[in-house]
C-alpha cells in the first residue's frame, strides 16, 4: 500500500491538453444583432451590424435599410479588432489620438470606435462591430447595448 501511494506520489500529474470553451452560436448571433438593430431604431439610426466569433472570424452581418454600403465592411473589420485584441476599438481610437499613431500600421486592426467584444463569464465569446450610425458614439452605444444580450 505504501509503494503504491509512493508511485502515485512521483508520477507526474496529467498535463489538461484541452479545456472548456464557450461558443457563440448563430442564434447568438442573431439575439446580438436583433438587440443592436432595435437600439438603433430608438435612436433613429442606421447601421451595419456585423458578429464574429472569438477567433473574428464573421458569423452574422446586417445592414440596416438606407446605410451606406461600405458601413457592412467597416462593422466587421471593428468586430475583427474588438474580438482578435479582446478590447473596445475605442481603445485604439483613443490611444491614436493620444499620439500613438504606430498603431494605423497595424493590418489587424480597425482602430475606429463600435467594436465590442461580448464576453461571457469573463470570457470573451465573440465581439460585435457597428459603422454607420449617426456618430462614432452611437456606433459604440449601440454596440455595447447589443453585447449586454448574451450572458
Amino acid at each position: 500500500m505504501a509503494a503504491l501511494a509512493a508511485a502515485f506520489a512521483l508520477a507526474p500529474a496529467a498535463a489538461q491538453t484541452t479545456s472548456g470553451k464557450r461558443v457563440l452560436t448563430l442564434e447568438g448571433a442573431k439575439a446580438v444583432v436583433a438587440a443592436a438593430e432595435a437600439e438603433a431604431k430608438k435612436g433613429n439610426a442606421g447601421g451595419a451590424i456585423a458578429v464574429v466569433d472569438d477567433g473574428g472570424n464573421l458569423i452574422l452581418v446586417e445592414r440596416l435599410d438606407n446605410t451606406f454600403s461600405a458601413s457592412a465592411n467597416i462593422s466587421i473589420g471593428k468586430a475583427r479588432s474588438a474580438a482578435n485584441f479582446r478590447k473596445e476599438t475605442s481603445v485604439f481610437e483613443d490611444a491614436i489620438k493620444s499620439g500613438r499613431t504606430s498603431l494605423i500600421a497595424n493590418p489587424e486592426l480597425l482602430p475606429l470606435q463600435g467594436g465590442v467584444p461580448i464576453v461571457v463569464d469573463g470570457q470573451v465569446v465573440g465581439a460585435v462591430g457597428v459603422a454607420g450610425a449617426n456618430s462614432a458614439q452611437q456606433d459604440t452605444d449601440i454596440a455595447r447595448a447589443a453585447a449586454l444580450v448574451i450572458k
